[in-house]
């Protein structure tokens, strides 16, 4: 086990899901955006870096039957499945770390909220572009959201990297169109508040 799958797996084995300073009650920002694409139902989703999000469950509340998550720690993806009882028969789950996935095919739409920050070393973020890159489908979307410039700059006692736009497309490059950018202010469980960033973009065809 990596460092990094370690450190995840202890955090979701020794929290509640609800405890942790990223949780969202309810994923506002990314089902408006998610809505606005009108998606078809049978699109391919793969939200990265999952965690114990109930992304999932409103996504399957609206009817979308081909979901993915993938997360590096299992014990997160455990408390999806718990959570979702018989529903969890219809995602598919895949422990492991986003820059060494392979999921075999490629997606309409990559979700992730809150990895790509975590990823400080200029390789993890090239191979992140990379899996990215062999994902997502030509005209796909991927929406994704990091903490903001000004918000935090550790998480989880790790260091991130803060994005806005430019940056963000710096990693992106030409293949990619910025389509949407929203500032964030999230609310911890505890009351304070994390600037977060999150971009709406699409893979040129």
């Amino acid at each position: 086990m990596t460092t990094r799958e370690h450190h995840w797996q202890t955090v979701y084995e020794t929290k509640n899901p609800n405890a942790v300073s990223w949780y969202q009650a309810d994923p506002a920002l990314s089902l408006k955006l998610i809505d606005g694409l009108k998606l078809p139902s049978d699109a391919a989703i793969v939200d990265v870096g999952a965690g114990a999000s109930v992304l999932a469950d409103r996504l399957l509340d609206r009817g979308f039957t081909d979901l993915t998550l993938v997360d590096v720690a299992d014990a997160a993806l455990a408390h999806t499945r718990e959570r979702l009882g018989a529903g969890a028969a219809d995602v598919r789950f895949i422990t492991n770390d986003v820059t060494k996935l392979d999921l075999g095919r490629e997606v309409d739409l990559w979700h992730d909220r809150a990895v790509l920050h975590f990823l400080t070393d200029t390789e993890e973020r090239a191979r992140y572009k990379a899996v990215l890159d062999a994902h997502l489908k030509p005209g796909g979307h991927a929406i994704i959201a990091t903490f903001a410039l000004g918000g935090p700059d550790k998480c989880s006692g790790l260091p991130v990297r803060q994005y806005d736009a430019t940056r963000l497309m710096e990693l992106l490059g030409d293949g990619y169109e910025l389509l949407e950018e929203h500032r964030e202010e999230h609310t911890t469980p505890w009351g304070s508040t994390q600037a977060f960033a999150c971009f709406l973009v699409r893979k040129r065809s």
